[in-house]
């Protein structure tokens, strides 16, 4: 048992808090260094933020300081050097850790300073540099921990999809470290039961078939959504494919946009012959489910694997399935000079025999091959739907220039179905398509089958006649 005269916290705490602070005056009178370390701890034990003033302060002081240190001064200058990294450590860091790696980075940036004024031939300096830089580093390593915890109390309460792109965004301040650790937290969470909210006057934000739903509160469906989409998202962040497919269920794979995805990673990983496998995975009995990414990436697979005549045929038919004008282009550019003539040809052909006239005409509109698209409409004319205005309207606006009867046309299915169907809200619009086909009637000339606009408008007035808000606006 050690005397009750030898130096130990428990023998100096018998002295009583008053007169150590007495001893501790008496001390530091005289003691720059001591000062400023027990300025330090007062500041600590006030406010924390205090701490980092007064070591800003004095590391500010330190840097515009040009007094040469001897080996005289050499300890006073180690142990002010000490007092300020400690309190960065044990204090600051503890309280801000933006703020302690900011003040970290400027006690480094003392040393060039210090050495060209100060001998160190013993190395003590430098050795606290050193220190200094190791722990700038678990500071790191610490703020990335800490980041990692707020990403994952982020995500877990997600409830409007505010953070659903966090992963993304914070992966490079992250670092392997930081998405290591976020990912073994969602790993435990999709280990551990569902939490039901004990609060029950939290926050309720929709209802579930079995009953509400909390703010916060993820169970069921959302919870495990919630797990797969984040692991997904760090897969990403890390670069690890087999991840990212791990997250997708057997019956997920075979979903195209899910097969895409998966494919599209395996490509670019140099993984093509897997690649091949994903994207072949889908069933393929429902065309219209069959995304044009799907068919794009397969044909990416398929250049990687070294089947260009297979990609050529899959673009043709990808082309007679959807009309898509992407796969008509890229098969055209593959084809040698002239033959590429014939074939855009043949297209535009079969685009004026395709089953659905709407998708037709805007891809004839928008190759453009105006004279198809005329002929089209002509020929075509009793399949318009004038609902359809997000395709019959630019159609027109395209053809009214050179083919005025077709962009007529167009502008009568659209009216028609108006006044037939009584959208009262379109009235405006309708209005306006007869004051163009009116306008357009003169370069039309001859409506061969159809009726001339004089007799179109006669027998509007007579079917029509009652909706007496859309001849309001006929001037």
């Amino acid at each position: 048992m050690p005397s009750k005269k030898t130096l130990t916290s428990t023998n100096l705490e018998a002295l009583g808090a008053q007169r150590l602070a007495e001893l501790l005056i008496e001390v530091s009178t005289g003691n720059a260094a001591v000062k400023r370390r027990l300025r330090l701890e007062l500041a600590g034990a006030h406010n924390p933020d205090e701490v980092a003033k007064e070591v800003r302060k004095r590391l500010t002081t330190i840097a515009r300081s040009r007094t040469f240190i001897d080996w005289q001064n050499r300890r006073t200058l180690i142990e002010d050097l000490e007092a300020q990294r400690r309190a960065i450590v044990k204090q600051v860091a503890n309280a801000d850790l933006t703020e302690a790696l900011e003040l970290m980075w400027r006690f480094m940036a003392l040393a060039n300073s210090i050495f060209e004024r100060c001998d160190d031939s013993s190395g003590t300096v430098i050795s606290i540099f050193h220190a200094a830089c190791r722990n700038l580093a678990e500071i790191v390593q610490v703020a990335k921990v800490a980041l990692a915890e707020r990403a994952f109390n982020a995500l877990y309460e997600n409830d409007y999809g505010q953070y659903d792109e966090l992963i993304g965004v914070l992966s490079p301040a992250l670092g392997p470290t930081g998405l290591e650790l976020l990912k073994e937290r969602f790993l435990e969470l999709s280990k551990a039961p569902p939490e039901r909210p004990k609060d029950k006057d939290r926050k309720v934000i929709g209802w579930g078939t079995s009953g509400p739903l909390y703010a916060g509160e993820i169970t069921g469906h959302r919870r495990e959504s919630t797990i797969r989409l984040a692991l997904q998202e760090i897969a990403d962040a890390q670069g690890d494919v087999d991840a990212f497919i791990a997250q997708q269920s057997e019956k997920a794979r075979t979903v195209p946009r899910v097969a895409s995805e998966i494919a599209r990673r395996l490509l670019e990983a140099g993984r093509a012959k897997e690649a091949w496998i994903a994207i072949n995975a889908v069933n393929e009995s429902r065309p219209d489910w069959i995304p044009f990414e799907w068919e794009e990436i397969r044909l990416n697979v398929m250049e990687a694997l070294g089947n260009k005549d297979e990609a050529q045929v899959f673009r043709w038919q990808c082309f007679e399935r959807t009309l898509n004008s992407a796969h008509l282009r890229a098969y055209l550019k593959r084809l040698p000079d002239f033959d590429d003539l014939e074939a855009e040809e043949r297209a535009m052909s079969y685009a004026l025999r395709f089953p659905n006239v709407h998708q037709a005409l805007a891809f004839l509109v928008s190759w453009p091959a105006l004279d198809k698209a005329a002929a089209l409409v002509v020929e075509r004319f009793a399949e318009l739907d004038g609902d359809h205005y997000e395709i019959l309207s630019p159609a027109a606006d395209a053809l009214a220039a050179k083919h005025p009867l077709a962009a007529t046309l167009l502008l009568r299915a659209m009216i028609e179905f108006t006044l037939k169907e009584n959208r009262v809200k379109r009235y405006r619009h309708a209005a306006r398509h007869l004051a163009e086909c009116a306008s357009l009637a003169v370069a039309v000339g001859d409506f061969g089958n159809f009726e001339s606009h004089k007799r179109y408008g006669t027998r509007l007035k007579a079917e029509y006649g009652r909706k007496t808000s859309f001849w309001a606006l006929i001037s």
